[in-house]
């Protein structure tokens, strides 16, 4: 499952998601934002990327080069371009659905050019 993982969540998406816990997030804030599954994964996460006592190389942003920060932005806007992508799918099916009902009901429906369906009774 290890192995599932690492190819479902870059480094750089992982290392974001223990910074924001480290800046104060909650587990279950960071899992709904991010749609990441509840379980140990996040805690699985700080274990590998936190600092550890008397660690000389903690984990702040202070700390991350410029190229991580790109790719965390990156990340980021992938994430949430995703997320925009879904919910547009799922409205544009609702809506093609909702069209077809009506035409087999016979019920006119008036399209955005103004047009008419060509499905009457």
């Amino acid at each position: 499952m290890a192995s599932q993982e690492q190819n479902k969540y870059s480094l750089a998406f992982k290392r974001q998601v223990v910074q924001e816990y480290e800046h104060g997030a909650t587990f279950a804030a960071l899992q709904r934002k991010y749609g990441i599954p509840q379980g140990p994964t996040i805690r699985r996460w700080l274990k590998q990327f936190s600092p550890q006592p008397g660690d000389q190389t903690p984990m702040t942003h202070g700390n991350t080069t410029e190229a991580d920060e790109t790719q965390v932005r990156q990340a980021e806007r992938i994430a949430a371009l995703e997320k925009l992508v879904a919910q547009l799918s799922l409205d544009k099916l609702m809506l093609e659905s909702t069209i077809t009902v009506l035409e087999q009901r016979g019920e006119p429906v008036k399209k955005k050019n103004g047009t008419r369906s060509s499905r009457r009774r």
